[in-house]
């Protein structure tokens, strides 16, 4: 993600993500952590989703062998 992409993401500006970056880089490694967090939720809850569809298939009898 571009610096810009970041900015835009948490509504600041880019003026205002360079001085965190200097002033505040606790703050801006937090902000990446807590998105890079929910990029991990979301893939997972994908995955989930796509586990309970091959056990409905296999429950249901329609599961298929290739």
């Amino acid at each position: 993600m571009t610096r810009q992409e970041l900015a835009d993401k948490i509504n600041i500006s880019r003026q205002t993500l360079n001085a965190w970056e200097k002033e505040k880089p606790e703050l801006v490694r937090l902000v990446n952590q807590g998105l890079a967090l929910d990029d991990s939720i979301e893939a997972t809850e994908k995955h989930l989703e796509n586990l309970k569809a091959i056990k409905e298939k296999a429950n249901s009898g329609k599961f298929k062998l290739k």
